[in-house]
């Protein structure tokens, strides 16, 4: 199966801005070990709105992972947001696959919990249904992935009121002490075989900020405590090796905090491992 890379280069509505800028520098760094052929996702908004833009984002999104799903290739999206998730899992069709999301944060805000209205902040939640419905219906292909189907890992950094939604939530967390404790892999087999029963296929969303900040430094958002490189890349290996993956996603990057290029490095890492690439 081939690799194809969809680029978004898109963070809170605005191109090539912040988290925007980070999917042109992973691809810039991993031409120098293979050409994937890419496309890329652009918008024509006369005027950028966080909200409204984003989805439009994910509509044409949608558009591109389904004909790449439908050509028998393997969708690869690097984004600057997270709620780019809405376009990838829309052109992915039915049935919604399970989620398997890393990240430093719980992204389970909605409108009525949020304290800072970054629309990011709510794009697990968008993605099962607890908001943001009526937007996320106009993305063709969108069905709302069941919380029992949704596992977050890596998550140490919640709003007051996220976290009480989250803790009431079917949602399945993996915190990065659980993993320190009993390591990844004991934390995540059992959660595998519930998923299985259910669908065949994964939706890994990986927002680079669930690396610790020892690791790599990824954006504004880092948070301590997180993942090290090799447990991320244990993960990533794990999931590609028990599941058909549907597609990956690859987010969140910032180059203006990558001190030593190490994110990015990390960002090549994840991709060499998902594809093999030797």
């Amino acid at each position: 199966m081939r690799t194809q890379i969809i680029q978004v280069p898109y963070d809170s509505g605005y191109k090539d801005y912040r988290m925007g800028l980070g999917p042109g520098q992973i691809l810039r760094h991993l031409k120098a070990e293979k050409n994937f052929p890419v496309d890329q996702v652009e918008v024509q908004d006369r005027f950028a709105l966080e909200v409204g833009t984003s989805f439009a984002v994910a509509r044409q999104l949608a558009e591109k992972v389904c004909k790449v799903a439908d050509g028998g290739d393997f969708p690869l999206v690097l984004a600057g947001g997270c709620i780019s998730c809405i376009g990838t899992l829309a052109g992915l069709g039915a049935p919604p696959p399970a989620i398997i999301w890393l990240d430093a944060h719980g992204d389970f805000n909605t409108p009525e919990t949020t304290i800072s209205g970054f629309l990011d902040g709510m794009a697990l939640a968008t993605a099962v249904g607890r908001c943001w419905g009526k937007l996320a219906a106009t993305v063709p292909g969108f069905r709302p992935v069941p919380e029992s189907q949704t596992v977050l890992v890596g998550a140490r950094e919640f709003d007051v009121s996220e976290r009480t939604l989250l803790d009431s939530s079917a949602v399945h967390l993996i915190d990065p002490q659980r993993i320190r404790n009993h390591g990844w892999r004991a934390e995540l087999e059992p959660l595998w075989a519930k998923i299985q029963t259910h669908t065949g296929r994964v939706y890994l969303h990986i927002d680079l900020d669930v690396l610790d900040p020892a690791a790599a430094r990824v954006n504004q958002f880092a948070a301590a405590g997180g993942l090290t490189l090799t447990e991320l890349l244990g993960i990533v290996s794990f999931v590609r090796e028990r599941f058909a993956l549907a597609a990956t996603a690859i987010t969140a990057y910032d180059p203006e905090y990558d001190e030593g290029e190490k994110a990015v490095k990390a960002a090549v890492d994840v991709i060499r491992e998902l594809s093999k690439l030797a």
